[in-house]
């Protein structure tokens, strides 16, 4: 693998998501590995989540944490008997008003750094990678299928046509493989179908199962097991009772 791919996924992601695209779109395979490797890892089956697992975790984190994970669990707990939409809705709402939203410089210090939802929840901070994580995580410990969600890179319009262009990560739900997904947002409170979010331009999405260009069916690559942000996600999150 080249030299260059060691480096790539430590990038921001403003500098990270224009060489993925070019990259990507190139062919490249041992990017394409690259990626998958740092998205996905070999065998690793989402589970229900453990509520004492979790406070224990919520408590070595701190006590923002651990009142963050006791209100976690009571929407979790109103929420599991909702169809898919209305869990959908009980967690983007729940980390949208109770997260502020800030970036990685300011919360840790660091350019690029993906928080497990209680580091997110004990900070009270995140940056849209983190909000779209811990969505993902709290869905998938409800029972939801990982098959129906998937985190998108997207470059976003802010402030309607005209305006600035930046990167940001969104959580998509898809209620069948084919169908037009649902947007979890950091930016919208309200759950929205892709087609009512013109500002988001998809460049690449992936789950613990795979990755994908775009929002497409094709797959980029078959998964290979290789340390990453998102492997060491997978297993806070799992370590943390939420996966």
């Amino acid at each position: 693998m080249p030299d260059a791919a060691l480096s790539l996924s430590a990038m921001p992601l403003p500098e990270r998501l224009p060489v993925l695209e070019r990259l990507v779109a190139a062919g490249h395979v041992w990017l394409q590995r690259l990626l998958i490797a740092a998205m996905t890892v070999a065998a690793f089956h989402p589970r229900a989540w453990d509520a004492e697992r979790m406070l224990a975790a919520a408590r070595r984190q701190g006590p923002q944490a651990l009142a963050g994970a006791r209100a976690l669990q009571a929407v979790m707990q109103a929420a599991a008997d909702l169809d898919d939409t209305g869990k959908l809705v009980a967690l983007n709402e729940f980390f949208n008003r109770r997260i502020r939203s800030a970036e990685d410089i300011d919360i840790w210090g660091q350019v690029d750094y993906w928080a497990s939802p209680l580091e997110m929840l004990e900070k009270g901070a995140g940056d849209c990678e983190d909000y779209a994580i811990a969505k993902y995580f709290s869905l998938v410990a409800l029972g939801m299928p990982v098959q129906k969600l998937r985190l998108v890179y997207v470059r976003a319009q802010i402030g309607g046509p005209g305006g600035a262009v930046q990167a940001h990560m969104v959580l998509a739900y898809y209620a069948t493989p084919n169908a037009e997904p649902l947007i979890l947002d950091s930016l919208v409170t309200e759950v929205r179908p892709a087609s009512r979010r013109p500002d988001l331009a998809p460049v690449f999405s992936f789950n613990s199962e795979g990755l994908w260009q775009g929002v497409g069916g094709a797959s980029a690559g078959d998964p290979v097991a290789r340390l990453s942000r998102w492997r060491e996600i997978l297993l806070k999150a799992r370590a943390e009772g939420v996966q």
